[in-house]
């Protein structure tokens, strides 16, 4: 009795000592589905979020506080015979150092995201083998979530998740579903997502992302001038890929998670020269250009 009880207390506690690592919340629209239960979907959104919050991504043990927050919103555009046509947009952010704020990491709309889905039956990870390409989706992305969430903390801290992921990718791409492989005539799908960010060319897209977090926003609570040369710093090296990589897929996803804190940053507070800044930022990112122009 004495011995069960015990082995009881060592497993709850190295539970505990072993928690996931991340904390995210799960939206599933299927309005434009016509043919479907809605139980179904509720349930989709159900066993994806339990799948995605107790998978065990790392090795690495995990304060609740410490769990990165995400969002996965999932577009039903067509369903029949437990097949599904999606949309994916995939959004992660992290907090700011000595502050309430958290700062957007990720922002992906993911267009190519089909999969086969049957209630109830067990989401299982490998990621050494295909089973499911709902699974390896969601795994892919996890792993990038973690992957980016640590280059954010520590310059290149995050090569073993991005590894990873790649990976995933690799196991992927026989599979037959779009979004795993580069001959599919457009640059911006997983395998260029992960092949880019893994690759020398596009290294200082992660030194970026590096400086500024570290050297930007978690500076700013003790000196917010210097945090700004810090945030002005990580995007003059963002610059670098625009000279051998124009309109590259990771600097426009950079933007995609950052413009609007860019300018919220640049537009408050003690002022620093930005006529630099904005001159790069329009050269890097003309999109944005309207919203530069609020930068004062």
């Amino acid at each position: 009795m004495k011995r069960s009880l015990l082995l009881i207390i060592v497993l709850f506690f190295t539970q505990i000592g072993v928690s996931q690592e991340l904390q995210a919340t799960v939206s599933i629209n299927y309005q434009q589905v016509n043919n479907g239960n809605p139980q179904l979907f509720k349930n989709l959104e159900k066993q994806v979020k339990e799948f995605l919050n107790t998978t065990k991504w790392t090795d690495r043990e995990i304060k609740d506080e410490e769990k990165i927050e995400c969002n996965f919103f999932i577009n039903i555009t067509a369903y029949g015979s437990n097949n599904f046509e999606a949309t994916l947009q995939i959004q992660s952010s992290r907090p700011v150092f000595n502050s309430t704020l958290s700062s957007p990491i990720l922002n992906i709309n993911d267009k190519n995201f089909s999969f086969r889905f049957i209630e109830f039956e067990t989401m299982t990870y490998d990621p050494n083998s295909f089973n499911s390409n709902l699974v390896s989706v969601l795994a892919y992305y996890s792993n990038i979530i973690i992957g980016l969430d640590l280059d954010s903390f520590s310059e290149n801290g995050g090569t073993k998740y991005l590894e990873v992921a790649s990976n995933i990718v690799n196991v992927a791409q026989t599979s037959g579903y779009k979004g795993w492989s580069q001959s599919e005539g457009n640059n911006n799908n997983r395998n260029f997502l992960i092949s880019d960010l893994l690759s020398n060319t596009f290294s200082p897209f992660r030194v970026a992302l590096y400086q500024y977090h570290r050297m930007g926003l978690d500076l700013m609570s003790e000196n917010v001038a210097k945090g700004k040369e810090g945030i002005a710093k990580s995007i003059e090296t963002l610059a670098e890929i625009q000279k051998v990589r124009p309109n590259s897929l990771l600097v426009r996803t950079f933007f995609d998670a950052k413009v609007d804190e860019i300018v919220s940053v640049f537009s408050g507070g003690p002022k620093i020269n930005v006529t630099q800044v904005v001159e790069t930022l329009n050269k890097i990112s003309p999109l944005n250009s309207q919203k530069w122009g609020k930068i004062r």
